[in-house]
């Protein structure tokens, strides 16, 4: 299976697993699964951090890199078909972060982990977090 991971699902398995469900740890953990990593991911815990609301181990770009190498994460790049699908999407939800992962996980048809409910009102398949 190959799933696009939302951001604070990412947090979650690498620093409060027990924060997931098991049925998505499983997922997460499963070998044969592709876990897709977005671009979104690395702006938005780069401007949280550097705004002092995300502390972090090390660096972003150290952290980002490292945890796509060692947790075995495949980028997932952003192209033009998802940045303008966003204009499809009704404003269920308004963060431009979040609709872009909808967008590409849409265009790419591919599930998408998250916790937030919001998702859910888009015509993309959520796996519950």
């Amino acid at each position: 299976m190959t799933l696009l991971i939302d951001t604070h699902c990412l947090l979650w398995w690498l620093s409060e697993p027990e924060s997931l469900r098991q049925a998505a740890l499983s997922l997460l953990r499963h070998a044969e699964n592709t876990v897709l990593l977005s671009p979104v991911f690395s702006w938005k815990i780069a401007i949280k951090h550097s705004i002092g609301r995300l502390p972090l181990p090390e660096k972003p770009e150290e952290f980002v890199s490292s945890r796509m190498e060692g947790d075995g994460l495949v980028s997932l790049p952003i192209h033009h078909s998802h940045t303008l699908k966003t204009a499809d999407l009704p404003f269920h939800h308004n963060d431009p972060f979040n609709r872009l992962l909808i967008a590409q996980a849409i265009v790419e048809e591919i599930p998408i982990m998250t916790a937030d409910s919001k998702f859910d009102l888009y015509d993309v398949e959520v796996i519950p977090a």
